[in-house]
């Protein structure tokens, strides 16, 4: 009685925990909460607690005290940090079950299609530990596909890259399965990290991630097209004193560039993977751009410019997973095959 009392308070929950962000879907209502995966916790006297998840945890990065850390416990969509993982997805559930104490819900979470048994276990043991009454995963490239309306069901090809905050997921699908996939533990997060590395080989200047993060959102692009600048503040290496210095588009393709060439690589190495029938329905469908990276300026052009496809952004890429998530969640029956648990 207890137990069925239980389902009925629940929402049934979909979960795209990322690296960068964890977007909240409920069952019916679509994505009802959109955080930063960041948990500050407190030390005192040698014992450790939460003292802010999300939004307000993220603007503490990089500014605490000794006795506060900011921290991700997510790394290249994996978990870094078990308990800390644990203490985040159970801090989203009683966030978005705002009025039940005793919330239970089945959870279904999306995971990069390169993570091992080991780290899918993590994951689902994690939300157990949190309070969900039972837990299924879904690999991200099939969400992503599902998210932006493709027909991965039908004797078509169908192409997806999914460019996150610590992985890109690349895979070409088709009669519901994956024909190919390839995660890249290579994405946003690197892109910040070139930038920070970039500064302080050209400009001596040293910038944390929030910074490197404002200036691939301001001028970040895949091919300079205009003459934008951006002023950027940050440390001088050889004096230790505050400098700003102004920073142009090309500046900022050149400190990406490298981590693009990487998945410009993966890319090709997924379409020379690619039995020939579906490569000549690539030719007119093309492939299709998710997640936060794809909102990089000028990327699509220069993928279908080194590929030769069309390239197109989903629409609303920052919440194509989590919404592939959601449908995946509600139609449990039609997308049973997709779904896992370990």
């Amino acid at each position: 009685m207890w137990k069925k009392l239980q389902q009925v308070w629940s929402q049934d929950m979909a979960i795209d925990l990322g690296t960068a962000n964890t977007l909240v879907v409920v069952k019916g209502k679509g994505v009802v909460l959109n955080e930063p995966s960041v948990v500050a916790i407190i030390n005192e006297m040698g014992k450790k607690t939460v003292l802010a998840v999300g939004d307000e945890a993220k603007t503490m990065l990089g500014r605490t005290p000794g006795n506060i850390s900011a921290i991700r416990p997510l790394r290249d969509g994996v978990i870094a940090d078990f308990i800390v993982t644990e203490e985040m997805i159970k801090h989203f559930i009683k966030k978005v079950h705002v009025k039940n104490t005793f919330a239970n819900p089945r959870i279904l979470i999306c995971v990069p299609t390169g993570s091992t048994p080991v780290e899918r276990k993590a994951i689902q043991d994690s939300a157990l530990a949190a309070g969900a009454r039972r837990v299924q995963l879904i690999e991200e490239p099939i969400a992503a596909a599902i998210g932006a309306g493709l027909p991965i069901s039908e004797a078509t090809g169908s192409m997806i890259v999914d460019i996150g905050g610590g992985t890109t997921e690349i895979a070409v699908m088709s009669l519901g399965g994956v024909v190919f996939s390839k995660s890249l533990r290579v994405a946003g997060d690197a892109m910040d990290g070139a930038i920070i590395n970039y500064m302080r080989k050209k400009f001596n200047l040293l910038i944390g991630e929030s910074t490197a993060e404002k200036i691939k959102k301001e001028i970040g692009t895949a091919i300079p097209t205009s003459n934008n600048f951006f002023l950027m503040k940050g440390r001088d290496i050889r004096t230790g004193t505050p400098k700003e210095i102004s920073l142009t588009e090309e500046d900022a393709c050149e400190a990406l560039m490298p981590i693009l060439s990487q998945m410009l690589s993966a890319i090709k190495e997924a379409l020379e993977s690619t039995p020939p029938e579906l490569s000549a329905d690539l030719v007119d469908m093309g492939l299709v751009l998710t997640g936060g990276g794809a909102l990089l300026k000028n990327i699509d052009k220069l993928i279908s410019k080194d590929t030769g496809l069309p390239v197109t952004i989903a629409d609303n890429p920052l919440e194509c997973v989590a919404l592939g998530t959601g449908k995946a969640l509600e139609n449990e029956e039609l997308f049973s095959t997709m779904l896992s648990e370990y």
